[in-house]
């Protein structure tokens, strides 16, 4: 009976610190599991700040001609987080409260080989995205928009301009929207090309929108007027008789 005894007393503090030993090792895991996950929590919730920097003004080379004169652009900084990520031009479009878009601008260094300094030239660039959740900042794939014959018209998340084809010879009124890869709308609007003295956007005027219903309007040099109706993805032409009788409205 006393050798039970005895066995029972020696055995208790065993079981109690192999008890403790397992404690020990949970919280161990939990503050290494914390540890580890606090880094990625702290990412996740990290608010981003974005910024433009102040108006500058930049020759920018538009032409190809040995006496072209360069014009005057106005171009600032876009700073995220304090860091200069790009420089952009012309005001930038709200797309939702946490999207907008802005064009580009770059240097270009124009030197040639036997030059002995670089010759950086600005030059206008397409659009971009700009996350201001995420502080993400991404290209915009605009099919046959053209950075020197292009004009683009933003609404809601669609973009209307004229496109050129690769080969400079025809022209097109294209819709695009941010969350398609394929426009919207693609027609052509000209065969005859742009000729090579063509002014900067001049691939057609502007487009203009209309809303409720959403439409958008081509009107190249030349040609009449083309009303295009967006339906979501699907786009219908509007003839004159619907349009005389929304005007009336």
């Amino acid at each position: 009976m006393t050798y039970v005894t005895e066995n029972l007393a020696c055995a208790a503090p065993d079981a109690y610190s192999r008890a403790m030993r397992i404690v020990v090792k949970k919280i161990a895991c939990w503050l290494i599991c914390t540890a580890l996950l606090m880094p990625v929590a702290s990412a996740a919730t990290k608010v981003h700040v974005i910024a433009f920097g102040k108006w500058t003004s930049a020759q920018w080379f538009a032409g190809t001609a040995v006496d072209a004169k360069p014009l005057t652009i106005k171009i600032r900084t876009l700073i995220v987080d304090g860091r200069v990520q790009q420089y952009v031009l012309g005001a930038p479009h709200e797309v939702t409260e946490r999207l907008f878009v802005v064009r580009r601008a770059f240097r270009v260094n124009d030197a040639l080989p036997d030059d002995t300094v670089p010759r950086w030239r600005w030059q206008r660039g397409s659009w971009l995205l700009v996350d201001r959740t995420t502080g993400r900042i991404s290209p915009i794939n605009l099919p046959e928009f053209d950075v020197y014959y292009s004009d683009a018209s933003w609404y809601r998340d669609y973009v209307a301009y004229c496109g050129v084809s690769e080969d400079g010879k025809k022209t097109y009124a294209i819709v695009a929207q941010l969350s398609r890869r394929k426009p919207v709308l693609k027609k052509s609007l000209s065969n005859e090309g742009l000729p090579d003295d063509a002014a900067p956007d001049s691939a057609c005027p502007v487009p203009s929108w209309q809303r409720n219903p959403t439409r958008v309007s081509f009107e190249p040099a030349g040609t009449p007027r083309q009303t295009f109706a967006i339906h979501g993805h699907a786009v219908d032409l509007v003839n004159d008789s619907e349009e005389d009788e929304e005007a009336s409205k």
